[in-house]
C-alpha cells in the first residue's frame, strides 16, 4: 500500500508542550526515515512551541492546538486525529513522543524497508530502548541522538518500563480507536478479520497482547529477539538540565504524573552502548543546518533554546529544584533494585 511512486505515505502523530528545542531533530529525523506528514498538537506552550509549528509547515507539519476537555490530553487528541484527513489519507500512521526515535535496523535503514522486512502485515509493534543520561549535566543544543548512546541491555533487562512498544499501523487496521502505545480493534471480531501483527523482528505478536480486554496487555510482547529489524529508542532523560525542565513541566500527555528521582533510575542504566542510529547522522545534521538556515524557522528554533535556557536558570536558582538536582546527581547508574542485588552478592 503505497502512494508515491512506491513511497507510502506515513504521518506521525504526537503532542507536545515546551519541546521546542527538539522539534526540528525530531522532524528531521522522521523526514529522513521516510515520514511524509506530521500532526502535532500543542499543550499549552510558553516557550515559542507553538511558532516553531506553524513555521515548520512547509515541512510537512500540521499545528493543531490540543482540543482535550479532560486531564487526558493524548487519548483525547488521538480521538481528534483520527478524524484528521492527514491521518485518514495516510498508509501508515506512527504514534510517538518527541524523545521517541523510531531506529530501523532492516537494510534501508527506512520505514519503506521496514515495512518490507515484515511482509504483509497490518500494524508492527516496535519495542522501546530506554537511553541513559550518559552523565550529561548541561543542555546543548545539538542532535540528540548524537549525544546519548548508552542504555539498558535490551535483551537482558525486561523491566516493565522497557517492555512497552509503539506501533506504526497501516490504514487497513480494523481500528476502534489509536492508543498511545497501540491501535485497538472491537472486541468479538472474527479470527478472518483480526489483523496481522507483528514485533520489531517480524514475529506476530502473542495473542494476549492482541486482546484490548488481557490484564496487563502492555507487558505481552516478549523483548528478547524484539529488535531485529526495528527499535524504538527512548531518550527520556537527556541531560539533567533539560530533565529538571520536563521535571518541572510535568506530563505533556497526561496530568498528574510526576518526574523525580523514580522515573530517572529506572531509565537511568547504561550498560550497554548501542550507536546504530547515528548512521543517520551526518544526513541530520545537514538537514538541520538547512533548517535553521530559514529565514522564519531559524529565528523560531533560536527562540525555543534560549525560553529553555532561561528556564534553566530560573531552576537553577530553585531550591527545590537544586536539591533534586543534587539527589539526581547522587544516584548510582544502575536499574533498581541492581545495587542492592550487587551487594547481596559481595560485587558492590
Amino acid at each position: 500500500m503505497s502512494s508515491r511512486g512506491g513511497a507510502p505515505r506515513v504521518t506521525a502523530v504526537t503532542c507536545v508542550k515546551n519541546e521546542g528545542p527538539f522539534l526540528l531533530e525530531w522532524v528531521a529525523f522522521h523526514r529522513l526515515i521516510g515520514v511524509t506528514d506530521f500532526l502535532v498538537y500543542s499543550n499549552d506552550c510558553d516557550d515559542g512551541t507553538e511558532h516553531l509549528l506553524d513555521a515548520l509547515a512547509p515541512w510537512g507539519v500540521v499545528h493543531l492546538p490540543n482540543p482535550a476537555r479532560g486531564r487526558s490530553y493524548q487519548m483525547e487528541a488521538l480521538r481528534h486525529a483520527a478524524r484528521q484527513e492527514v491521518v485518514r489519507g495516510a498508509d501508515w500512521v506512527w504514534i510517538a513522543d518527541v524523545d521517541e526515535f523510531l531506529n530501523i535496523h532492516a537494510p534501508g535503514h527506512d520505514i519503506a524497508a521496514l515495512i518490507a522486512a515484515c511482509g504483509d502485515v497490518m500494524a508492527i509493534s516496535v519495542s522501546f530502548q530506554f537511553f541513559a543520561n550518559d552523565g550529561i549535566g548541561a543542555f546543548a543544543d545539538a542532535p540528540v541522538i548524537g549525544q546519548f548512546s548508552r542504555s539498558h541491555n535490551p535483551d537482558l533487562w525486561g523491566a516493565e518500563t522497557a517492555i512497552e512498544v509503539k506501533t506504526l499501523v497501516r490504514r487497513d487496521f480494523p481500528l476502534w480507536y489509536y492508543g498511545a502505545h497501540r491501535p485497538f480493534f472491537r472486541t468479538g471480531l472474527p479470527g478472518e478479520e483480526r489483523p496481522r501483527w507483528c514485533d520489531g523482528s517480524g514475529r506476530a505478536v502473542p495473542e494476549m497482547f492482541r486482546d484490548a480486554t488481557a490484564p496487563r496487555w502492555r507487558l505481552r510482547v516478549p523483548t528478547a529477539g524484539a529488535r531485529q529489524f526495528a527499535t524504538l529508542n527512548h531518550y527520556a532523560l537527556r541531560s539533567l538540565d533539560s530533565y529538571l525542565v520536563k521535571s518541572d513541566r510535568g506530563d505533556v500527555n497526561r496530568a498528574g504524573r510526576v518526574f523525580a528521582e523514580d522515573y530517572w533510575q529506572e531509565r537511568n542504566d547504561p550498560a550497554w552502548q548501542d550507536l546504530s542510529i547515528q548512521r543517520h547522522l551526518p544526513a541530520l545534521t545537514a538537514a538541520l543546518a538547512k533548517m535553521k538556515a530559514d529565514p522564519r524557522l531559524g529565528p523560531c528554533h533560536a527562540a525555543c533554546v534560549a525560553a529553555h535556557r532561561a528556564r534553566i536558570a530560573a531552576l537553577a536558582a530553585d531550591p527545590a529544584t537544586a536539591a533534586l538536582r543534587a539527589r539526581l546527581s547522587a544516584l548510582p547508574a544502575l536499574p533498581p533494585g541492581e545495587a542492592e542485588l550487587r551487594a547481596e552478592l559481595g560485587l558492590a
